[in-house]
């Protein structure tokens, strides 16, 4: 009797181009997992009651009941609207995920709090694409949990679709930027910008971690359906569980070939 696929379920913001395709690139090399996707409208990010209204849980639980028609073994919600909305936002619709579904749920943000106390960062540099006062909202956030934000880059967007524009080697740049200003890890905030593919060659460069969002999502996702992350071959230290572990892994030619990249812009 053939055993069935592990089957991961994302939540994916309606206008978002990057989390699928790199998502899918990030398992790749795992034949017994595949990822299914489920989108809710998501056009603008800002603190306008419109903007907030994006978020409420209606939206987002219809999303995910659809998912659980899949027999998904895991919900996540694959993006970061808990960084300026609280992360009891994310702790509670993961609540009602499990009470509707009866599926496990986790999220990109509740991820990137998990991680930062498991390798006891305190000192973060923030990478988003967003306004000023979505980004002052996620320091406030997370400076109240813990975690300071010692340096921040936002390019000031809010058109959910437009961050998706971005380049890795400006978004390499501006992760270069912060770490010379000093922080123990860096967080790339946004599941529509590409910076998942970058982080281990970034990591190399510069000595600190770079945590991307979709990253963390695929981590924890995997975690609690029970696959060992360091099966996630060449996408920076998190998977195999230390910082900097991708060098002790060697992420070989295609973390080289990255890098290549960050300094080309190609």
């Amino acid at each position: 009797m053939m055993s069935r696929s592990i089957r991961l379920g994302m939540l994916t913001p309606s206008s978002n181009t990057v989390l699928e395709p790199m998502t899918q690139a990030m398992l790749s090399g795992l034949a017994d997992v595949t990822v299914h996707f489920s989108r809710f409208k998501v056009t603008e990010i800002g603190l306008s009651s419109q903007a907030r209204g994006q978020f409420d849980e209606a939206e987002i639980l219809n999303a995910a009941e659809l998912l659980a028609h899949a027999k998904v073994d895991v919900i996540a919600w694959n993006g970061t609207s808990a960084g300026w909305l609280g992360f009891d936002r994310d702790e509670r619709l993961c609540e009602r995920i499990v009470a509707l579904t009866g599926i496990r749920a986790c999220t990109s943000i509740l991820a990137f709090h998990e991680i930062f106390n498991i390798h006891k960062h305190r000192q973060i540099g923030l990478v988003t694409p967003y306004t000023r006062d979505v980004q002052d909202r996620i320091m406030a956030n997370w400076q109240g949990a813990g975690f300071a934000c010692t340096a921040e880059r936002h390019l000031g967007l809010s058109e959910n679709f437009s961050f998706a524009a971005i380049g890795e080697a400006q978004v390499a740049g501006l992760v270069r930027e912060v770490a010379r200003e000093g922080c123990e890890a860096v967080a790339i905030v946004c599941t529509n910008m590409q910076g998942a593919r970058i982080a281990g060659a970034l990591e190399q460069e510069l000595g600190i971690p770079v945590y991307d969002s979709i990253a963390t999502t695929v981590w924890k996702s995997l975690q609690r359906v029970g696959v060992d992350c360091a099966r996630v071959r060449g996408w920076g230290s998190l998977f195999d569980g230390s910082p900097l572990g991708a060098q002790a892994h060697g992420a070989g030619d295609g973390a080289a070939q990255r890098g290549r990249m960050l300094t080309t812009g190609r």
